[in-house]
């Protein structure tokens, strides 16, 4: 995250989008002490996109959010969700029903996108 290389993917753990924020916060200022404003600022920088999966009662697992995570600004790191899965109900096994909807207008950051020759249209 601290090189500046595009193109890298983790797994981390949490319960939420902003929780995993949190939790890469917390984990650099376990390492060294740094201003909070710098940890959040480089956190906001190096990533682009949080995918969360999660377990449902079920016992299945999803994608519960996409979401896009945007400038640090005024003390916190923005967040566009993209995508969030939307619950109906249950099947007569008991399984979940629903489906993964699109929230909003889409990308803010298309720059990476475009440098990669994907038309805005497409997006």
């Amino acid at each position: 995250m601290n090189t500046g290389h595009d193109g890298s993917l983790s797994t981390g753990h949490s319960n939420s989008p902003k929780d995993m924020l949190s939790r890469l916060e917390t984990m650099v200022l376990m390492g060294m002490d740094m201003p909070v404003t710098a940890i959040r600022a480089q956190i906001a920088s190096a990533i682009d996109i949080i995918v969360h999966l999660g377990r449902l009662r079920d016992k299945t697992r999803r994608v519960l959010e996409i979401v896009e995570v945007l400038e640090y600004k005024d003390g916190t790191i923005g967040m566009n969700v993209l995508y969030r899965f939307i619950e109906y109900g249950e099947d007569e096994n008991k399984k979940i029903i629903g489906e993964l909807v699109k929230c909003g207008d889409g990308l803010v950051n298309t720059y990476k996108l475009q440098g990669a020759g994907i038309k805005e249209e497409s997006i």
